[in-house]
């Protein structure tokens, strides 16, 4: 089951790229991150009050609540970042780039959590950052001329009428 929650946020994801990338043309990046972290908390704590969490708060060690602290610093820190980045480059070109914390997140589990490194992870982790970074470096191809520009016309506007013949 976990893997269907699993592509059900990387579908999500993917998604949210999108929808950001195309709201933010016009709104500063931190702006429009504050907007979402707020529908962020509305949503997130509706969840707790729903499935009645609350009264589980008072619970959580000190320990977790300092890791909890830790990764929102770094949650808030990493979508600011993905926002700054989406605002100035390409969605198809910044998603994939974002997404090499993959590589990040396999090392880092390793290192802090001890799990085991695979061959298969490793090689999985490698052939996705290999992906990312093809995909993040390549010189996207030009955008198609505007339509004012495929009448046959010269780019100064003038036509065959408005010439002047040669002396």
């Amino acid at each position: 089951m976990w893997v269907v929650f699993a592509l059900l946020a990387a579908l999500v994801s993917a998604t949210v790229v999108t929808l950001s990338k195309a709201g933010i043309k016009n709104v500063p990046p931190s702006l429009a991150f504050a907007i979402q972290a707020v529908l962020i908390i509305i949503v997130s704590w509706g969840t707790v009050l729903w499935e009645n969490l609350l009264p589980d708060l008072g619970k959580i060690e000190r320990k977790s609540w300092m890791f909890l602290i830790a990764a929102g610093v770094l949650t808030a820190a990493s979508s600011l970042l993905s926002f700054r980045a989406l605002s100035i480059g390409d969605a198809s070109r910044v998603s994939p780039l974002t997404n090499v914390a993959l590589v990040f997140s396999v090392t880092l589990a390793a290192i802090f959590l001890k799990e085991k490194l695979t061959w298969q992870v490793m090689l999985g982790a490698g052939l996705m950052a290999s992906g990312a970074l093809l995909i993040a470096f390549t010189k996207p191809t030009e955008k198609p001329e505007d339509a004012s520009k495929k009448n046959g016309r010269p780019e100064t506007g003038t036509t065959i009428y408005e010439s002047k013949p040669a002396a």
